[in-house]
């Protein structure tokens, strides 16, 4: 297998990735836990000593059989309330494909917990409840999964044991998803019906349903078409930390450290460092101690310029050819995550990439109505859940990409100054694929800054 640190794309003859990032969602007891649980068993992924544990507290609670949720379940107040808590993180793979599995939280009020855990996925699998069909969580779900841009959405019409296994029953629920989350911009909607408690069509297929001939959970986790061609993409060179060693072997080298972002670096590119404007050329990159020519997202290298210019962590080396515009209003659409409210005036840090800088909340446009994906304008704050948004005014100015065009440099936080808890979650630019851009007049009286 390969390292997800090497290209693809116009690189794939150096390296292919065989790597998927997915999350699972959905409401309470709609049986994520059991899914991942029999995903990891199915598939083989579960080690004896693990199987053995589960299937021994199993059989204290007097289940005949093993309670495959407990092997994502993991803190004891999730095992005692029989819901998930925390995201819990699993690693398993097959002959065809390695995964990164995020299994989140289904209740309402860890909703925050799912932003974490599909921030950064490749492929959501939503969980609906047959018996129930589509609710607002389910909504929730599928809105924060478009939100932040998440290519692919399963569909995983669970417990169809309990309605019989009826076609209606599915083709009702996988009709009324499809249609809500298409016209939130979901790219790629795939209905799977499914039993996770027995096994069908999660990992075999099922016996019950020769109705259905599409593929199995894993069969479509496993052929899903992935791109993780970072390499595409304008490059972005977040500097994390200045290196000057200033010894008698170096006294003069001067590298800035960092993660690239997005894109490819070339020694002999004409590069700008934002928000200064200034500008340089790629004297050097060094990469686990050697010299390189050339280095690509998403490896940690160190840069050196041809000038010395004044560089410091936070700033943004990026091609002169294509850099990013740089702005103080940020127009975006944010998740809230914290229990206090986020109101207009609240002082808060904005942290985007490596650079933190202190901003003031201007206007608070409007809060998403997730029944009819309406828009309430001018709600004066956002309290937890809340998808709504915002005009923060910052007081630097930030090299920031449309979130559509880079999921890496279109995100930041918004953070409490005070105690340092994460306020929100934010995407900058257009908020879904399929509406328009907003477009916010700003103010200037009364900042002071």
């Amino acid at each position: 297998m390969t390292s997800t640190t090497e290209p693809v794309g116009d690189f794939a003859d150096l390296a292919a990735t065989t790597l998927l990032r997915f999350a699972t969602a959905g409401s309470v007891d709609d049986g994520k836990s059991t899914l991942v649980g029999r995903l990891l068993h199915d598939s083989k992924s579960v080690l004896t000593d693990q199987l053995e544990a589960v299937e021994r507290v199993s059989a204290s609670r007097g289940q005949d059989a093993p309670d495959l949720a407990l092997l994502t379940d993991g803190l004891r107040a999730e095992r005692e309330q029989g819901i998930t808590i925390d995201v819990a993180y699993r690693y398993f793979a097959t002959a065809r494909r390695r995964f990164i599995l995020a299994d989140t939280p289904g209740h309402v009020q860890y909703t925050r917990n799912m932003v974490t855990g599909a921030s950064t996925a490749d492929l959501a699998v939503v969980l609906v409840d047959a018996r129930n069909g589509v609710i607002e969580q389910t909504r929730r779900h599928a809105a924060v999964a478009a939100l932040l841009r998440v290519p692919h959405v399963v569909l995983a019409v669970n417990k169809m044991d309990l309605v019989g296994y009826e076609e209606s029953v599915f083709a009702k629920i996988a009709e009324e998803f499809t249609a809500y989350a298409s016209d939130l911009g979901v790219p790629e909607i795939t209905a799977i019906p499914i039993s996770a408690l027995a096994g069908d069509n999660v990992v075999e297929p099922s016996a019950h349903m020769d109705w259905y001939g599409g593929p199995t959970v894993l069969e479509h986790l496993e052929t899903v078409p992935v791109s993780h061609d970072l390499t595409a993409c304008p490059a972005r060179f977040p500097v994390q930390y200045v290196i000057r060693p200033q010894t008698a072997e170096h006294p003069d080298y001067r590298g800035y450290a960092g993660q690239i972002a997005s894109g490819v670096l070339r020694v002999g590119e004409a590069v700008t460092v934002l928000p200064s404007g200034r500008t340089s050329v790629i004297a050097g990159i060094d990469a686990l101690g050697e010299s390189v020519d050339i280095a690509w997202a998403p490896q940690s290298v160190t840069v050196r310029l041809a000038d010395d210019i004044d560089i410091s962590r936070g700033d943004l080396i990026a091609p002169s050819a294509n850099p990013p515009a740089t702005t103080q209003d940020v127009i975006a659409t944010v998740c809230h995550v914290a229990d206090q409210p986020l109101s207009v005036g609240a002082r808060v840090l904005l942290k985007h990439t490596t650079r933190t800088v202190k901003a003031i909340v201007k206007e608070i446009p409007s809060r998403l109505t997730l029944d009819d994906l309406s828009q309430h304008p001018d709600p004066g704050q956002l309290v937890a859940n809340d998808i709504g948004r915002v005009v923060v005014r910052t007081a630097e100015p930030l090299a920031l990409d449309a979130y559509a065009d880079s999921r890496r440099t279109g995100s930041f936080l918004l953070i409490d100054p005070s105690d340092g808890t994460t306020l929100a979650a934010g995407m900058a630019g257009e908020s879904f694929a399929s509406q328009a851009r907003t477009t916010v007049q700003a103010d200037e009286e009364g900042w002071d800054f």
